[in-house]
């Protein structure tokens, strides 16, 4: 049966802080506040679209609404790809593993619109089986039935499967799922969060450290 390497996409693939960044600038400058630093943006970084806006909201003395959350979505969309870039030596990472007969897929907390648009400008999706957002299927990271879900749609198993991310978020929910773990060390998240996962500290060491954790 074929091997699945699951990644996450906003630190893990794609280096996305700077358009979420600027998005979320622009949503401030409308209600009248400040903008953030790039390390506030990362670590806002990781739950969804929803989550980011409600902690945007909650750093400058606003409430997140609806509205708001729609009004961020709508800007980012349109701007998704014009500063966001996959970490250098992900494009050859992905080739190397696809090449090896890995079946390649991102389970992400951004709605799968915006991840399909933004791997799309990049150059990417090309290279994917299947991309799940975090409004796919009913359930998200860190939640196991994310993963589960996406392994279902794409006729897989869980024994079969790699999960690679920068955050907590992605190795819980692949240990609560079955699912290897592996943590990207090169993403927005501490280093504590791979919690006993095995680490990969660079793009270009994926290929040898999946065929460590799932062998042919």
């Amino acid at each position: 049966m074929d091997r699945i390497a699951l990644f996450d996409l906003d630190g893990t693939l794609l280096d996305s802080a700077p358009d979420l960044h600027a998005a979320l600038d622009r949503l401030m400058a409308g209600q009248g506040r400040p903008g953030f630093t790039r390390e506030e943006v990362w670590r806002m970084i990781g739950d969804g679209v929803a989550v980011l806006v409600q902690r945007a909201c909650a750093a400058r003395g606003l409430e997140s609404t609806p509205m708001l959350v729609a009004e961020f979505l709508a800007d980012y969309e349109a701007h998704a790809a014009e500063e966001t870039r996959p970490f250098p030596g992900i494009p050859e990472a992905l080739a190397a593993l696809k090449a090896a007969g890995w079946r390649l897929a991102v389970c992400t907390n951004k709605p799968e619109k915006a991840a399909r648009i933004v791997l799309g400008e990049l150059g990417l999706a090309a290279l994917l089986d299947d991309i799940g957002g975090g409004d796919s299927f009913p359930v998200r990271k860190p939640h196991p039935g994310h993963p589960l879900a996406l392994l279902k749609r794409m006729g897989a198993e869980p024994g079969r499967a790699v999960l690679i991310g920068d955050h907590q978020n992605d190795t819980r929910a692949a240990k609560a799922a079955g699912i290897a773990p592996v943590f990207a060390a090169w993403g927005y998240g501490p280093p504590e969060m791979a919690e006993g996962a095995p680490v990969a500290s660079a793009p270009g060491d994926l290929a040898g450290l999946l065929e460590g954790v799932l062998p042919g």
